[in-house]
């Protein structure tokens, strides 16, 4: 009777579940959804060079799930746990790290949490090295700290996922958490799966030269534009003019793949380029000046300078994506650094870092003092950089240098000895890390500068240099479209020109994913570098007598570039010299779309030290939580499943002899 009462029951309260589920479970992602939660996180990933790995992967070819277990009680645990550290605590994480073995034994994945206001509560973060990039610097001192803050901890590899959490990350861990701790029991535990699973962790092809064999991984590269002011005719029979060659790059890199925003480093120095040539290009007679005017934007310089690099040697060979440029031509190199920390006590105060011959550089510095003195209105300071320091600081010009020794140039910068910039390749190199009032003062010295140079006169008047003002609008919106995700890419100014993929903009080179042209498939371009193609393009054009005239059919002249063709379909011929140049390694070739190294070269240096940098391939990327019970418990759920099924023989025996006993009496 009693084992009767037991199965009517058991078997209600099942029947009562099922339909209380009903509604809400109809099909097995239904399922899914109940028990599984999606996290949404930027991740660290594995990235390789011919030396070895850095980032972080899986350890290997499987999924890793550990219980969630926050950074102050992890010392409380024995397995293998997903630390859950808030983004103050980050920089303590991985100095013990690296210092404790047994306590590195216990992490199986790190998800950290943002935390607002993080730039107040750190004195600093910056996942570089002391020096960064110190190999292709064209002098000795490599042991010099222009980032004395700079922790190193993104140039080693983990063999363990990290991801940094969104907002609505954070949000919906924090809210299954409570909701867990609401109804938990003691023999339940709540766990995040890390998916970072990397084919060169499953190929085992842990360098470039294997993974590239393998077809395990991409070169990290891409495109870098260039444009001239004005156009260059290259079918002109005029001699050609001495190039002014101001530049600028568009990349930055960090410890979180897709959160490499380099807001101070370099993109303030991007935005301050596009702001000056706006200016130039606003002016009347340029095709008169003396020099012949050039921007660059390069991308791939956080890894190896992959853009500069590739810039020269497509000079060398003369190819189609430098058509109208000669690399004799080449006076002087004009670089705009980081430039959105100059603004101290009201002053916008910037360091000249030259290098090159004396009476060239005494000549930049003069032009730069005397577009300063033009704009002394707006507090304005320049100053040659100190003598002491070891050389000028990582940047393209490095390229330049170690190319020609003897050519001139000169880096701007918002520092003299070392970085101001406190979160230098951190995800926190943010739009709030950058004065939008600094940007335009660099801007507008840069434009009454390179005016200056151009002219190769001694007498240009302040008067002509009062007509090169600067958009301050253009400036802010630039910051707003670059440097935020509201509205970010979704900006009216970028819509304009393109069709962003994204909304978030980021500065992360990414890879090769086609074999490198001068006329890329736009598909294959990250949103970026195609906008400042196509602004670029559109602000140095010569205005066409038919203005109307579409893309459609093709441009009818070889010196015409089709522009905003994504926003219509059709596009705007318009009169530019503006060119896509692609950027990867120097020590790579490809054939029929195999990747392959190429033996270091000694006349090339910088190619001799080059890491030749590629990312591995993977299938997906992402966290999920979900609740599970114990190991214990599943041992006891066992052992009570098989003292139950004993107990139930023993009672149906029991029952079967009463029963028979009974027959016979009766």
């Amino acid at each position: 009777m009693a084992l009767t009462f037991f199965f009517l029951f058991f078997a209600s309260h099942l029947l009562y579940c099922i339909s209380g589920q009903s509604n809400s479970m109809e099909s097995v992602p239904d399922l899914q959804n109940t028990m599984y939660t999606d996290v949404d996180g930027y991740p660290c990933v594995r990235l390789l060079s011919l030396s070895g790995a850095i980032g972080c992967s899986n350890p290997g070819r499987d999924k890793v799930v550990a219980p969630i277990v926050r950074f102050e009680n992890v010392d409380h645990v024995s397995e293998l746990s997903s630390i859950l550290v808030s983004f103050d605590e980050f920089p303590a994480l991985f100095t013990r790290l690296s210092t404790d073995p047994s306590f590195a034994s216990k992490v199986g994945g790190v998800l950290v949490e943002p935390v607002i206001d993080s730039q107040k509560k750190l004195n600093g973060f910056s996942p570089d090295k002391k020096f960064p990039q110190a190999e292709f610097a064209p002098y000795h001192n490599i042991s010099y700290e222009w980032n004395p803050i700079g922790s190193d901890i993104m140039w080693k590899s983990y063999n363990f996922p990290v991801f940094l959490l969104t907002e609505s990350g954070t949000k919906i861990l924090q809210e299954f958490v409570l909701k867990s701790k609401d109804k938990k029991e003691a023999y339940t535990s709540n766990v995040a799966e890390f998916d970072l699973v990397m084919q060169t962790m499953k190929s085992g092809t842990h360098d470039s030269e294997s993974c590239l064999k393998e077809g395990t991984c991409l070169p990290l590269g891409g495109y870098s534009v260039w444009s001239s002011l004005p156009p260059i005719n290259a079918s002109s029979l005029k001699p050609p003019k001495p190039i002014i060659l101001t530049v600028a790059s568009m990349d930055s890199a960090s410890f979180f793949r897709d959160k490499s925003l380099g807001a101070d480093s370099p993109i303030s120095g991007l935005i301050a380029l596009l702001a000056a040539v706006d200016a130039l290009s606003r002016l009347d007679g340029l095709g008169g000046l003396s020099k012949q005017l050039v921007f660059v934007v390069f991308t791939g310089e956080a890894w190896g300078y992959l853009g500069s690099r590739r810039f020269l040697v497509e000079l060398d060979e003369h190819s189609d994506a430098v058509h109208g440029l000669n690399h004799s031509l080449i006076e002087k190199v004009f670089e705009i650094g980081s430039v959105g920390k100059g603004l101290n006590h009201g002053a916008k105060n910037y360091f000249a870092h030259a290098e090159g011959d004396s009476s060239a550089k005494n000549q930049i510095m003069a032009a730069l003092k005397h577009a300063q003195e033009s704009l002394l209105s707006e507090d304005i300071n320049i100053a040659s950089a100190s003598a002491s320091n070891p050389g000028i600081p990582p940047s393209s010009l490095m390229t330049f240098l170690n190319k020609n020794p003897k050519i001139s140039g000169v880096v701007l910068e918002d520092f003299d000895s070392s970085f101001v910039n406190k979160f230098y390749r951190s995800h926190l190199d943010d739009l709030s890390n950058v004065n939008s009032s600094a940007v335009v003062a660099a801007a507008s010295l840069v434009a009454r500068t390179l005016y200056i140079l151009a002219s190769e006169t001694d007498d240009v008047q302040n008067s002509t240099l009062a007509a090169i003002n600067v958009n301050v609008s253009l400036v802010e919106q630039l910051m707003d479209c670059l440097l935020d995700c509201d509205p970010g890419l979704s900006c009216e100014l970028v819509k304009k020109y393109i069709s962003p993929a994204s909304t978030c903009a980021s500065n992360y080179v990414g890879v090769i994913l086609d074999e490198p042209s001068s006329t890329p498939y736009p598909g294959y371009i990250n949103d970026v570098p195609r906008f400042i193609w196509n602004f670029l393009a559109d602000i140095t054009s010569i205005p066409k007598e038919n203005n109307s005239s579409d893309c459609q059919q093709g441009c009818s002249g070889s010196d015409e570039v089709c522009i905003k063709a994504e926003t219509d379909g059709k596009g705007i011929c318009a009169l530019s010299t503006t060119r896509y140049v692609p950027a990867y390694s120097t020590r790579l070739k490809v054939e029929s779309g195999v990747w392959s190294i190429l033996p270091p070269n000694a006349s090339d240096s910088m190619g001799v030290v080059d890491p030749v940098w590629t990312e591995s391939n993977w299938n997906s990327l992402g966290i999920r939580v979900y609740t599970v019970q114990t190991a214990a418990y599943d041992w006891v759920v066992l052992f009570g499943g098989i003292a139950l099924t004993i107990l139930a023989y023993l009672a149906i025996a029991v029952t079967r002899t009463l029963v028979a006993k009974a027959t016979k009496r009766d």
